[in-house]
């Protein structure tokens, strides 16, 4: 019997090593249109739409 997670030895004894952390590199490109960067560019453009709104309440003055 193998219990899924642990390392076992002859016997089906249970090994006290530590197990090694699976390594799963993300392999997606961080540049051009990607999912990450649509998003982050949508929070930034709404960050400068509210901050000029408040510029403009605030000063009194049209941009």
């Amino acid at each position: 019997m193998r219990l899924q997670g642990y390392n076992s030895e002859d016997g089906n004894r249970l090994d006290n090593l530590a197990l090694e952390p699976r390594m799963d590199a993300d392999k997606s490109p961080r540049l051009g249109f990607t999912e990450y960067a649509e998003i982050l560019n949508g929070r930034l453009a709404m960050i400068g739409f509210v901050s000029l709104l408040a510029i403009e309440i605030i000063s009194r003055h049209s941009f």
